[in-house]
């Protein structure tokens, strides 16, 4: 599966601390539905980014761009955190006009929104009350971001697309869930490596 991108309405706080300007706010909430993404719709278990913060190497973007880094956990400069609402984090604002100038839209109201940039490792699909939902087990964390818009919906690959990848997952019709997407891929490794095996075998 391609990367992700999801996108909440939050407060932001500015504040100084320790003589460092910083910006904190949620990337994430837990067990909250999202909008329809195209034929589903979506929720994020708590716990999904506990392995993430312990071991991936993640960057706090301004809008998601790779020119515009607010911090970066294994610099000490963004701190991630699940608490009981969801992925929390906080930033120490760069000593740069740019993000002096982010950060007086976000003290004024103009920038209020959050997203996060994630790639999934296991997932789980259901019907609930005719609705097809997806709950986030586990993500990779690539980056969190302030937005200037929403793009709850937006994904690196089609909404649908995703839902076509993981309909035999979901219940109903007589339909059994499938593999998690560790296990496909799972699947598909070793199905490469008989391959390979395969190719030095007629060699």
């Amino acid at each position: 599966m391609d990367r992700e991108i999801r996108t909440i309405q939050t407060e932001f706080r500015f504040e100084t601390k320790d003589g460092k300007n910083k910006i904190s706010g949620y990337a994430a909430v837990f067990n909250s539905l999202s909008e329809d993404l195209g034929g589903f719709r979506e929720k994020i278990r708590p716990g999904a980014f506990a392995e993430a913060i312990e071991s991936d190497d993640v960057r706090a973007l301004w809008n998601h761009d790779p020119n515009y880094v607010l911090g970066r956990n294994r610099a000490g400069t963004l701190k991630l955190e699940e608490d009981s609402n969801g992925l929390h984090y906080e930033i120490d604002v760069p000593d740069a006009q740019w993000a002096k100038d982010l950060a007086e839209s976000i003290r004024r109201g103009d920038v209020s929104q959050s997203s996060f940039g994630f790639w999934v490792d296991t997932d789980e699909w259901k019907k609930e009350g005719g609705e097809v939902i997806r709950e986030l087990v586990k993500v990779k964390l690539f980056d969190v971001s302030p937005v200037t818009f929403p793009a709850y919906p937006a994904t690196s690959v089609s909404a649908r697309s995703i839902l076509d990848a993981n309909k035999d997952r979901i219940p109903g019709d007589g339909a059994k869930p499938g593999p998690t997407t560790t296990a496909r891929l799972s699947i598909q490794k070793m199905k490469l490596e008989l391959f390979e095996k395969t190719i030095e075998g007629g060699n």
